[in-house]
């Protein structure tokens, strides 16, 4: 089964919780899903409750905790139906022997069965049990027939179990769990943005983060740039349906999902893999914080405290998003303007001096936004051929700021007539 598009928006699980001793796990499963912004209701069968309790799970999810299958406080009484309705997709973890036996064969004697039947979101189960009963013939006869009903299965863990037996049958880590069902949340969401996505069909090459200049074998020069921002518009141009290329200096971030990373220390190794990519490039976008000046003459052997001053030779690094700019067939140019005064009149500066399409500007005095804040506020500046005001994009989330500028951008490229 698939997602549908409003899956996507509203991200809503029912979790099955069946009785086992792994059912301790599902407690962590439901902060773990919360992490990837899902809504979830839990359902428990009786069993799950001989080993943690529904106070657990509500105050975990922020939801009531279902466990009756005629719930007079359901709408019309019919608790099943409703949950069925509600979810985007329905996980059972742990599903046990038992429950995996009434799935196969269609029985509905409980509230958790009876979702199952009633549900037409996509179903996930991550199986418990005792090595035995996993290896069981009844048991694998019965996953055959829900993985070919369209049910994935997760698989479970090999290793020491409570009774104290040694096999497969261990409930998967919840933090695998949770990575697998967003996973597949965020690749239906890639595959309708390829489809009808702002950018869909669209190469973006992206600069992120600092560049590091070296001095010596140990010391380097560089700024307090942290990749967010560029980060940031990776990950939004990706939902957005673009085929995404990060060139990324040294940053302390994830690689947003779906997004190829280049790793970069100097502006000139940013340089080389930006030209490298201009002829399969749409859109090129240059968050990165380079370096401006690089030492001239970089020290074989670290450097030797001597005396009370150091004198360094600086040279002008390249200026990448002017040179790519400068290409014969240059793609969409976006620029980025991060100063601490007059940020206007450097913008718009930099935006005719470099032969931009568009410029964001941003105020990097300001302690609330910019450099390692995770919050951002700019003001975009577009080349006069696209007859585009600017836009004030008022303090938010880096992603929000990072979404509405995939939007401007987007807006830009269908007035956009390729440079020659």
């Amino acid at each position: 089964m698939k997602l549908s598009a409003s899956a996507l928006e509203t991200r809503r699980i029912v979790l099955g919780v069946t009785g086992g001793i792994a059912a301790y796990k599902s407690a962590i499963l439901v902060r773990r899903l919360k992490d990837y912004g899902f809504d979830v209701r839990v359902v428990m069968t009786e069993g799950a409750q001989a080993f943690i309790t529904a106070l657990t799970f509500q105050a975990l999810s922020g939801n009531p905790v279902h466990t009756a299958l005629l719930d007079p406080d359901a709408e019309a009484g019919m608790g099943h139906i409703e949950l069925a309705r509600w979810a985007d997709l329905l996980l059972i973890a742990p599903a046990s022997c038992d429950m995996i036996a009434k799935f196969a064969n269609g029985l509905a004697d409980d509230l958790l069965s009876t979702i199952y039947l009633a549900n037409k979101a996509p179903v996930w189960i991550a199986p418990a049990m005792n090595q035995q009963m996993w290896a069981a013939k009844s048991t694998q006869r019965n996953l055959t027939t829900l993985v070919q009903d369209g049910v994935h299965v997760v698989m479970p863990e090999a290793g020491e179990q409570a009774c104290g037996d040694v096999g497969l049958g261990r409930l998967a880590e919840p933090e695998s769990i949770a990575n697998w069902v967003n996973d597949f949340f965020v690749q239906a969401e890639r595959e309708i943005s390829e489809k009808f996505g702002l950018l869909a069909g669209q190469h973006v090459v992206i600069t992120a983060g600092p560049t590091r200049e070296a001095i010596d074998p140990v010391r380097y020069i560089s700024n307090h740039s942290t990749g967010k921002m560029g980060y940031a518009i990776a990950a939004a141009c990706y939902a957005a349906g673009a085929d995404v290329t990060l060139i990324s200096g040294p940053v302390s971030l994830a690689t947003p999902n779906g997004v190829k990373r280049i790793n970069v220390q100097s502006a000139q190794e940013m340089l080389h893999h930006s030209l490298d990519l201009v002829a399969s490039c749409d859109v090129f976008i240059a968050t990165a914080a380079v370096a401006d000046y690089r030492v001239a003459q970089v020290a074989e052997h670290k450097i030797k405290k001597a005396g009370d001053e150091l004198n360094v030779a600086l040279v002008k690094n390249p200026d990448i998003v002017a040179t790519i700019a400068q290409q014969k067939q240059r793609p969409f140019m976006v620029g980025f303007a991060a100063e601490t005064q007059n940020v206007e009149e450097y913008a718009k500066g930099k935006l005719q001096a470099k032969r931009l399409d568009m410029i964001a500007c941003n105020d990097v005095s300001r302690s609330d936004i910019g450099f390692a804040s995770d919050e951002n506020a700019m003001t975009v500046f577009f080349a006069e051929q696209y007859q585009m005001q600017k836009q004030e994009l008022a303090k938010a989330s880096k992603q929000d700021i990072a979404v509405q500028l995939v939007e401007a951008i987007a807006t830009a490229l269908d007035r956009h007539v390729p440079v020659s």
